[in-house]
């Protein structure tokens, strides 16, 4: 069986911003100061899907995709969304046009934006996944063993038992902090990483499924897919599509679901805050970018893509400075940079999102 890899980097990363912008959103910035994080992704993934790597992306963002993508990736291999519709979407067109362009193979989807700093337990257990993917012909997922009570991961469930892949027994959404605790202690539940391991054609089995419009959608792309009117077809059943997320839709309605429980050194670095997980911090617990000038202060983030920061007497803060916006942020607030951008859209500021 071929193992492909199908990594998602679509988002627009409205809590990065305003490093993360509409057409050069977060997956495609070198956050760690070696490479841009679509570019690590899909280093992280050839040593298991050596069949090849796709991507799927927006159409918005092909030309900042294409100045940084690792040149190894073939033009075709590209996959441009025409609107968003969710993940479900993302990963059916990712699978028929695997499907039908090189055949049934194994699928290893990995979000474009996740931090892993153990690559060598990543590809033990990527092997792993898709090793049972492939022999059960089963859905097969990624869990991060936690370290922490995160309130801002899902967890999964699953049977407790001394072989290395575990049976799910539950998909859990963001809980409150005493839940998160009790999830902790009990060792018995993991992170949702947002990686999933599966063949081609048992996703789409599933989409059949538990999605029939999408399925019926992703059907009349399959048949267009090698013809001239491939592309015409894709900008028109791609705005039909529903927008659901392949957890919604298609995994929690699953049975027969298993995970790789693995220590990788993971993060999802889905705000300004998680930087934290990507660079070192100095003595004072600061994280800076450019040229900056922390005095007295302490455990804050201070990036600057052109003139000084400096700072006198204060803690825990966010700065971000680009040429045409500057942000100034509590890190407790992180989650909410997203409202700022909700909000200089409703007041027509397209121009700096």
């Amino acid at each position: 069986m071929k193992v492909y890899g199908v990594v998602m980097a679509g988002g627009s990363g409205t809590r990065f911003w305003p490093l993360s912008r509409q057409f050069r959103p977060k997956q495609l910035l070198n956050l760690t100061g070696k490479d841009a994080m679509i570019n690590e992704a899909v280093a992280r993934l050839k040593p298991v899907a050596k069949d090849g790597i796709f991507i799927v992306s927006s159409k918005s963002q092909r030309e900042g995709l294409l100045a940084v993508l690792d040149e190894s990736i073939p033009k075709e291999n590209v996959l441009l969304e025409p609107v968003a519709r969710n993940t479900a979407a993302c990963i059916g067109y990712a699978a028929i046009k695997i499907l039908k362009t090189c055949g049934d193979g194994v699928l290893i989807v990995t979000p474009s934006d996740s931090y892993i700093k153990n690559t060598e337990a990543f590809t033990s257990a990527l092997s792993l996944a898709a090793k049972t993917a492939e022999e059960k012909d089963a859905i097969v997922t990624i869990g991060i063993k936690p370290t922490f009570p995160a309130t801002g991961y899902g967890y999964i469930r699953y049977e407790k038992s001394e072989e290395p892949v575990k049976r799910v027994l539950q998909f859990v959404e963001k809980p409150d902090l005493p839940h998160a605790k009790e999830y902790l202690s009990s060792g018995q539940f993991v992170w949702n990483s947002g990686m999933f391991i599966w063949k081609a054609s048992l996703i789409l089995k599933k989409i059949e499924l538990y999605l029939p419009d999408l399925y019926k959608e992703l059907v009349r792309l399959g048949d267009a897919v090698g013809t001239a009117e491939e592309g015409n077809v894709l900008e028109t059943v791609y705005p039909e599509m529903p927008s659901i997320s392949v957890d919604y839709g298609v995994l929690e309605k699953s049975d027969g679901i298993y995970v790789v429980p693995a220590d990788l050194g993971w993060s999802d670095v889905g705000s300004l805050d998680m930087i934290e997980a990507v660079r070192p911090s100095d003595s004072d617990g600061n994280i800076t970018v450019g040229e900056t000038y922390p005095l007295d202060t302490h455990h804050s983030i201070i990036y600057t893509g052109g003139k000084p920061i400096c700072t006198v007497g204060v803690d825990d803060l966010i700065i971000v400075d680009m040429p045409d916006v500057l942000l100034v942020c509590s890190k407790e607030h992180a989650q909410d940079v997203k409202k700022i951008v909700e909000e200089l859209r409703a007041k027509g500021k397209e121009e700096l999102l």
